[in-house]
C-alpha cells in the first residue's frame, strides 16, 4: 500500500494507507482488474489504536467528493476525499474510529455543472433494506465447511435445477407478509430440494435491488446480497449449507442493464460514467433502464469483478447471465432510426461481444469447475463455443426454442396434435449445436401466461396427465433441466412475487402424485448415465420413430458413453391407450419398464401393462428386432434392456 497525503492551506495534513497500487490502477484502466472489490468501496483497516474505515470511489468527472455518514451526521464537509494524482478518477479517504455497521453514502459535485449528488457505494458489500438507500460498512468473514463439495463439484454431469424466488417460495408462518430470512428458509428449502431430487438451486437475483417487484433483475448492489433476508454472512451460511447437503447454488446475474434510481449508478458523478451517453445505446426501451457502456475499460473491470466476487467470496457454482440477447444486438427492441449501427454498419454490439468473451475467458481461467449459463433467446451462433474458436464462451445456453415449441404443442388439444408433431421432434435438429439447458422458468408462469398446469388442455385428469407426460419428455430429452418452483406440484395460479406458493395443494392426490413423478424422474435422470452422460452429444440420442403422426406416438433412445447401454422412451401423446404397439429396438433381448407416468401413485389411470416385454425377431423402424407395447393414455414410458447386450 502507498501513503497518500492531502495539503490545503491552513489544514492539517491527512495521511493514510491506500489499498491501490500503481499496478492496480493500470489494470483498472486496462479493463483487466477482476478483484476491485478488494480495492474500491469501504474497508475496515488499521491497528487497534487507529482502526477505521478506508473509502475509495471512482468519480472522474467530480471536483469534490466526501463521505457522508451517520458518524458525521451526514455533513458533506466533514470527511472530504482526496483525488489520486494519477488521473485515474479515483478518490480516497480514511475515517478513523468508524466501525462496521456505519451507514454511508458519497457526496459528489460535478466539475462542469456544479450539481451535487448523494450516491450509494457501487462496491458496497451491504446496503440498507429498501426503500432505504444508504450503504453499510461491512466486514464479511464467512466460515466455510464445504471443502469436499468445492473439490468435487466439477464432476457433476447430471444437473437438474430448481429455480427459486426466495421472497415468495415460503413466507413467515406468523405473518404471510413477512419474508423468511436466509437462515430460516435454508433448512426448509434443502429438505424440499433433496426430497424432489434436484441437484442445484438457481436463485433469482439476490443482488441488492431497490424495487422488489423487479424480482431482482433491476440490480444496483453488484457486490451485496439483498438485506431483505439477512446479512452477507447469513447468505454465505446459506450457500455453505446447500453445499454440505450436496446441492449446488446458481445465481442469476444481470450485467445487461441497471435502474435509473437517483442513489445508484446512473450518472454517478454527473456524467454517463457506467452507461452510454447516447440513449440509443445507453437506454433500454423495454425496461426503462440504463445499459452499461461495455466499451469503457473501467466498466468491464467493475462487472467482471462483480462476477468474481460471487464466485470467490460466496462459493457460487454457476452464474446464469440474464438478457444476453439484449446485449448482443444494438437494435434489440428498437425500431428503425432509434439505434446506432456498429462501425461496420451492422446491428451486432461489438463492445458487448468483446466483454462477454472477456468475462467467460476470465471466469473459466480462474474457476474452471464453475458454469456460466446464457439466457439468450435468438439463434446467435456459437454461444457455448470456446472464445478461441470464435464463440462467446458460455458453458451452457437456455434452449428457448425447445421451451416455446414444447409448451405450444402441449397446450393443444390432443385431437389436433397429429398435425403439429414436428414441434416436438424439431428440437433434435439443433439440440447439439450448443450445450443446452431446458428451461421451464418463471417467465412461463407470470401474470397473463397461466401456470404450467393450466396451460394443459382437457379436464383436470388430463391436465395432470399431460403435465406428467411433458416432464417425462423433458427429463428424457438431451440437455440439463430447469423447473421453476411450484411447477413440481402443479401450482394452479400464476406466480405472484407477493405471496407464497400454494403449499396446501401438495396434500391433494393429483398435486402430490405429480411431486412423486418429478422426484422419480429426477432420481432416474441422476442415477442413469443414459439420461445425462451425453447430454450435449449426438451420440447420446437416436430417434426410433417420429412419423406416427396419426397416433401421436414418438419413440427414441437415450445412450451413455458405453455404446451397449441405452434406454427406450415411448410417448403416447393422446388419451387413447395403444395395445400391441410395435416399436423397433436395437437389442434382441427382453425389455423391462422402469418408469411410467401413468402409475396410480402419480395420479394416473394405472392402465395395465406387462412389466417385461419379450423381444420379437421382426424388423421395424430400421431395427432387426421389435416389441409389442401397451401404451397407457397420455403417458410416457421408459424401458431398459433386461440384460447386457452381447
Amino acid at each position: 500500500m502507498s501513503k497518500l497525503s492531502k495539503n490545503k492551506k491552513n489544514e492539517k495534513r491527512q495521511v493514510f494507507e491506500s489499498r491501490l497500487t500503481d499496478y492496480d490502477i493500470h489494470l483498472f484502466r486496462e479493463g483487466t482488474h477482476y478483484r476491485l472489490f478488494d480495492k474500491l468501496g469501504s474497508h475496515v483497516q488499521g491497528s487497534d489504536h487507529d482502526k477505521g474505515v478506508y473509502f475509495a470511489v471512482w468519480a472522474p468527472e467530480a471536483d469534490y467528493v466526501s463521505v457522508i455518514c451517520d458518524y458525521n451526521s451526514w455533513n458533506s464537509g466533514a470527511n472530504t476525499m482526496i483525488p489520486r494524482n494519477d488521473s485515474s478518477g479515483i478518490w480516497e479517504t480514511f475515517i478513523p474510529g468508524l466501525q462496521v455497521g456505519a451507514l454511508y453514502k458519497y457526496h459528489l459535485r460535478n466539475r462542469h455543472t456544479g450539481q451535487t449528488f448523494e450516491k450509494a457505494d457501487p462496491f458496497a458489500k451491504m446496503s440498507e433494506t429498501p426503500p432505504l438507500t444508504a450503504s453499510v460498512v461491512y466486514s464479511s468473514s464467512p466460515v466455510w465447511r464445504d471443502k469436499h463439495w468445492m473439490q468435487t463439484r466439477g464432476e457433476n454431469k447430471a444437473i437438474s435445477i430448481y429455480e427459486v424466488h426466495l421472497g415468495s417460495w415460503l413466507k413467515a408462518a406468523d405473518n404471510k407478509k413477512n419474508f423468511l430470512s436466509y437462515r430460516e428458509i435454508t433448512p426448509l428449502l434443502i429438505e424440499h430440494v433433496q426430497k424432489m431430487g434436484f441437484t442445484h438451486v438457481e436463485l433469482m437475483p439476490v443482488t441488492e435491488h431497490p424495487f422488489y417487484g423487479s424480482w431482482g433483475y433491476q440490480t444496483l448492489g453488484y457486490f451485496a446480497p439483498t438485506s431483505r433476508y439477512g446479512s452477507p454472512d447469513d447468505f454465505a451460511w446459506m450457500v455453505g449449507q446447500f453445499h454440505q447437503s450436496n446441492i449446488g447454488v446458481i445465481l442469476d446475474w444481470v450485467p445487461s442493464h441497471f435502474p435509473e434510481d437517483l442513489h445508484g449508478l446512473y450518472r454517478f458523478d454527473g456524467s454517463a460514467l457506467y452507461e452510454h451517453e447516447d440513449p440509443r445505446r445507453g437506454f433500454h426501451p423495454d425496461w426503462k433502464s440504463a445499459i452499461f457502456n461495455y466499451g469503457r475499460n473501467e466498466v468491464r473491470s467493475f462487472l467482471i469483478s462483480s462476477a468474481f466476487f460471487w464466485l470467490e467470496h460466496f462459493h457460487i457454482d454457476a452464474l446464469r447471465v440474464d438478457a444476453v440477447a439484449s446485449m448482443l444486438y444494438l437494435d434489440y427492441s428498437r425500431p428503425p432510426g432509434e439505434w446506432l449501427p456498429n462501425q461496420h454498419g451492422g446491428n451486432e454490439n461489438l463492445e458487448a461481444i468483446a466483454f462477454i468473451q472477456q468475462l467467460n475467458k476470465a471466469i473459466y481461467a480462474h474457476f474452471p469447475d464453475v458454469h456460466t449459463i446464457a439466457e439468450e433467446s435468438t439463434a446467435w451462433p456459437g454461444v457455448t463455443k470456446p472464445v478461441h474458436l470464435g464463440g462467446l464462451g458460455f458453458g451452457m445456453k437456455w434452449m428457448m426454442g425447445w421451451m416455446h415449441d414444447t409448451l405450444t404443442y402441449f397446450s393443444k388439444d390432443s385431437i389436433f396434435r397429429k398435425y403439429h408433431q414436428n414441434q416436438l421432434t424439431f428440437s433434435i435438429n439443433y439440440a447439439f449445436t450448443e450445450n443446452f439447458c431446458l428451461p421451464l422458468s418463471h417467465d412461463e408462469v407470470v401474470h397473463g401466461k397461466q401456470s404450467l398446469l393450466e396451460k394443459m388442455p382437457g379436464d383436470d385428469w388430463q391436465k395432470f396427465a399431460n403435465l406428467r407426460l411433458l416432464y417425462t419428455y423433458m427429463f428424457t430429452h438431451p440437455g440439463i433441466k430447469l423447473l421453476f418452483m411450484g411447477d413440481e406440484f402443479g401450482q394452479r395460479k400464476e406466480w405472484n412475487h407477493d405471496t407464497e406458493l400454494d403449499w396446501h395443494l401438495t396434500t391433494m392426490p393429483g398435486h402430490g402424485g405429480l411431486m412423486k413423478c418429478v422426484a422419480d424422474l429426477n432420481s432416474l435422470y441422476v442415477k442413469l448415465p443414459e439420461l445425462h452422460e451425453l447430454n450435449f452429444s449426438y451420440g447420446g440420442f437416436e430417434f426410433i420413430d417420429i412419423k406416427d403422426n396419426e397416433n401421436s406416438v414418438i419413440s427414441y433412445l437415450r445412450k451413455s458413453s458405453n455404446e451397449k447401454d441405452h434406454l427406450l422412451i415411448v410417448l403416447n401423446l393422446t388419451p387413447v391407450p395403444r395395445e400391441m404397439y410395435a416399436t423397433g429396438i436395437p437389442a434382441n433381448v427382453p425389455y423391462e419398464v422402469i418408469f411410467s407416468s401413468d402409475q396410480i401413485y402419480y395420479g394416473g389411470s394405472g392402465y395395465p401393462y406387462p412389466a417385461i416385454y419379450t423381444n420379437r425377431s421382426e424388423p421395424i423402424h430400421g431395427k432387426n428386432s421389435s416389441l409389442l407395447l401397451t401404451l397407457p393414455p397420455l403417458a410416457g414410458v421408459i424401458l431398459k434392456p433386461l440384460k447386457k447386450l452381447p
